[in-house]
């Protein structure tokens, strides 16, 4: 099963389960009880941290959920922040992070780099987490949108539509449509 976000990023072939890490993890978790998916791939924008380029397509099947403040050693979690997926879906080992909010300081940034974080995006976290809990093999599948800088919001709004249409030939072309 193909699943999106929702709002702008819709496809016509992926169930919609909604924005951030609330959302995504209740309605992916209501799909997950009633329709019961072999597989899911979650399909969606990104933020690079820069090593990835506009408008590159980043598969990966391994999520965290690290937020500025622990980088800065201004917080600290009792929780995995770090999940994957055993799968074969995709092989890809980039790590996407999740966070309802979208990173904007470049310099603070670059420290996610050093976990083997590339890119970010505000749902995959829970979709992974979800999709463990059902046993259920995930993986993602991003188009970046946009660099964690002063202009993300800007950027991602300015090359949005473009992405999406890249994103859709890509998935044409690896035959996962």
């Amino acid at each position: 099963m193909i699943v999106c976000a929702g709002r702008n990023e819709t496809f016509e072939f992926a169930q919609v389960i909604g924005v951030g890490l609330i959302e995504s993890a209740i309605n992916l978790t209501k799909i997950c009880l009633t329709k019961k998916p072999s597989s899911l791939v979650f399909i969606g924008s990104a933020g690079s941290y820069g090593e990835h380029n506009l408008f590159d397509i980043v598969e990966s099947r391994e999520a965290s959920n690290i937020e500025l403040s622990f980088l800065s050693k201004d917080s600290y979690t009792p929780l995995d922040n770090i999940l994957k997926s055993d799968n074969e879906i995709v092989k890809n080992e980039t790590i996407v992070n999740s966070s309802n909010y979208i990173s904007t300081n470049e310099e603070l940034v670059k420290d996610y780099k050093k976990f083997g974080i590339g890119i970010e995006n505000m749902e995959y976290f829970s979709i992974v987490q979800v999709a463990k809990q059902f046993n259920i093999p995930v993986a993602g599948i991003f188009v970046v949108t946009n660099y964690t800088n002063k202009n993300a919001h800007q950027d991602f709004l300015k090359n949005h539509k473009e992405a999406m249409t890249k994103l859709n030939e890509y998935l044409v072309e690896k035959k996962i449509l």
